[in-house]
């Protein structure tokens, strides 16, 4: 069946017939019009989607455009877009926090009421379809200058063994110089531990060690009159007696220099049936861009950040446990923020090298495999271009049986202007791993979005070639890798800048979604200031636009690994390869999530079935898409697999 041409179809062709008459008339003043309206009518002709693929922007009714920092796709189908306050200090003054759930199928939104400020916290699939949600934002930062209040750290203490205090928001701490400064959390400090042999008559006597937490403080007054150059010890206004005595702060110097954001200890989990953020323990350490990973055991590591002091975390990590909803301190080892960790065989993490942002040039950016259950870290060498694996992109290359990781583009530390055409992949199966270079990208990029496809291609999109699309220099253009053949192959050009909090993703129907981006200027001069990107724009792949489609497996089904699996309402003599995907929970050009496994299809009596492998390192519990491709690479509909 012929459907006739769309309304926009129809507009470009109009519009390049009078491209070309105007040209004629006008000449050369006519002819960047002329061009654009060309080009128009030209990725709107089949003959070239069904070469490069299709743009289209979504129409989203207002109230439902947010700051979307981070994108999740739930087993439900529709794909959580999580703002928090969307890097907007205001919205965080007035403790407007948001999240949306779009329904790609239907179009459809709404909002999701969002208990906490969520901007830039981490996020993993659970094996029973939840996502867990940890970390985010306790405080903006404040560059030098636009400090008002001296502040930092305090160390409290309490010397009682026989209760613990909690201080609330607001208490103030008086030093030895008569200067007060007040905590901006409330905190807990535990009571102090009782033990050993304090020596004394018949050795009965006990030691007593104060125990301690840390707050942030900041002082009464404003300005130079409330820094402390020195270390001081500070009694805690309106306590009296034995409490005044047990309970007191230490901090060293109290100043006026730049503030970074500071993390939240709390943990949410989305209950995708629900539609609702449900609490769960909150963390022992605050964090602030931290990378959340699945672990073979279906428990989740959470890694690096920031933490309530605007301090990098140096190794503090921990492990959260489904089945109790509980965290327990993990293996101790330091990364930069939001680093890039693949699960991989034999349970080991992989770490690329990618990371976003915040730690020093010289600490934990060496790429390796670690050991989670051994603590060892094993550096995988051989990366070009090392110290510019910042906002660089990574992937488990498809499909995940090959073991073959690839870092791509990345850019200097910090606000650096320098970006990266390297590509480079680490074959993990070998028993010496070390990166081989990969073909360079087209174009030295950061912020790349990188997407695992169904056809086991990659496809990436956007990015920038200055520190947050600075100088003008976003990049409008997509392309695909293509794994077996290494090599890079153009797509149809995005129509939307994305650079800074842009995220991408596979749905379900076998197209391509994009958020985001948080350029700082808006001009080539740096000087109008930049606007949250709120569109999402779709990418349909050429495959979609042949015309025949396999039929999409009858589910949602159950699998247990190492079953053989039914596959309802597939056709064999339709069907080339099956692919189990992992659905994504990006954020800042991080997915650790998405993978791609592959199941060889078996035919007997007109049915197909497969085999789930039963390495829970390869395959994780949680739920999966499902896709059949045929031979031409033309993908179904994703049917969902809950895997355990």
């Amino acid at each position: 069946m012929k459907f006739p041409p769309s309304a926009k179809a129809r507009r470009a062709a109009l519009g390049g017939a009078a491209a070309l008459l105007l040209v004629a008339a006008n000449g050369p003043a006519a002819a960047d019009f002329a061009g654009r309206a060309w080009h128009e009518y030209t990725i709107n002709q089949e003959s070239y989607k069904k070469r490069y693929g299709h743009w289209d922007v979504v129409d989203v009714p207002e109230e439902f455009r947010i700051n979307a920092i981070h994108a999740a796709l739930l087993h439900t189908g529709k794909v959580l877009l999580i703002a928090g306050s969307g890097n907007d200090e205001k919205n965080f003054r007035a403790g407007t926090f948001q999240s949306v759930l779009w329904d790609p199928e239907r179009n459809t939104f709404k909002q999701v009421p969002t208990p906490k400020d969520m901007f830039c916290a981490g996020h993993a699939q659970l094996p029973d379809g939840r996502l867990l949600v940890a970390g985010g934002t306790a405080r903006y930062e404040k560059l030098t200058g636009d400090v008002k209040r001296a502040g930092g750290a305090m160390l409290v203490k309490n010397e009682n063994p026989d209760a613990p205090r909690m201080l609330p928001a607001g208490t103030t701490f008086v030093g030895g110089s008569g200067k007060e400064y007040r905590s901006q959390f409330p905190v807990l400090v535990p009571r102090a531990e009782k033990g050993g042999d304090g020596g004394g008559a018949g050795g009965k006597k006990v030691m007593v060690t104060a125990s301690q937490a840390r707050v942030y403080v900041e002082s009464v007054v404003e300005g130079e009159q409330g820094i402390t150059q020195t270390a001081d010890q500070y009694r805690v206004k309106g306590l009296t007696g034995d409490d005044a005595r047990d309970v007191y702060g230490l901090a060293a110097k109290l100043g006026l220099d730049k503030k970074d954001f500071q993390g939240l200890r709390e943990a949410y989990e989305f209950d995708p049936v629900a539609e609702r953020y449900v609490p769960v323990d909150p963390m022992a350490e605050a964090r602030w861009y931290p990378t959340l990973v699945t672990l073979r055991d279906g428990r989740v590591l959470t890694v690096s950040g920031l933490d309530d002091m605007g301090e990098i975390i140096y190794g503090k990590n921990e492990i959260y446990d489904p089945r109790t909803r509980t965290w327990s301190p993990g293996p101790n080892r330091y990364f930069p923020t939001y680093p890039a960790l693949f699960l991989t065989g034999g349970g080991k993490l992989f770490y690329s090298g990618s990371n976003a942002g915040y730690g020093p040039a010289d600490k934990g950016r060496t790429p390796g495999l670690w050991d989670v259950d051994a603590n060892t870290f094993v550096p995988v060498p051989g990366l070009a271009d090392q110290e510019m694996t910042e906002t660089s992109a990574s992937v488990l290359l498809p499909p995940a049986q090959e073991q073959k990781v690839m870092i791509m583009g990345g850019g200097g530390v910090g606000e650096a202007h320098e970006s990266s055409r390297r590509t480079a992949i680490a074959d993990l199966s070998d028993s010496a791993p070390r990166y081989v270079p990969g073909p360079d990208l087209p174009r030295a990029t950061r912020y790349l979005n990188a997407v695992l496809t169904p056809d086991d291609q990659v496809f990436t999109t956007g990015g920038s070639a200055d520190y947050r699309g600075k100088r003008g220099s976003d990049i409008l253009r997509a392309q695909y890798y293509d794994p077996r053949n290494r090599v890079f192959r153009p797509a149809a050009d995005p129509t939307v800048g994305r650079d800074y909090h842009s995220e991408a993703l596979l749905l379900p129907d076998g197209r391509i979604a994009v958020f985001g981006s948080n350029p700082l200027f808006a001009d080539k001069d740096d000087t109008r200031t930049g606007v949250f990107e709120k569109r999402i724009e779709v990418f349909t792949p050429p495959s979609l636009f042949r015309g025949h489609r396999p039929a999409a497996v009858t589910g949602p089904l159950e699998a247990e690994r190492g079953e053989t699996v039914a596959l309802p309402g597939a056709d064999p003599r339709d069907v080339a390869t099956v692919r189990l995907m992992r659905p994504s929970a990006v954020t800042h050009a991080t997915d650790v999530e998405q993978r791609s496994i592959a199941l060889p299809p078996a035919g007997g009596d007109g049915a197909l079935s497969v085999t789930v492998p039963d390495d829970p390192s390869l395959v994780p519990d949680g739920w999966y898409m499902l896709f059949v491709t045929d031979r031409e690479g033309t993908p179904s509909r994703a049917a969902w697999v809950h895997v355990r």
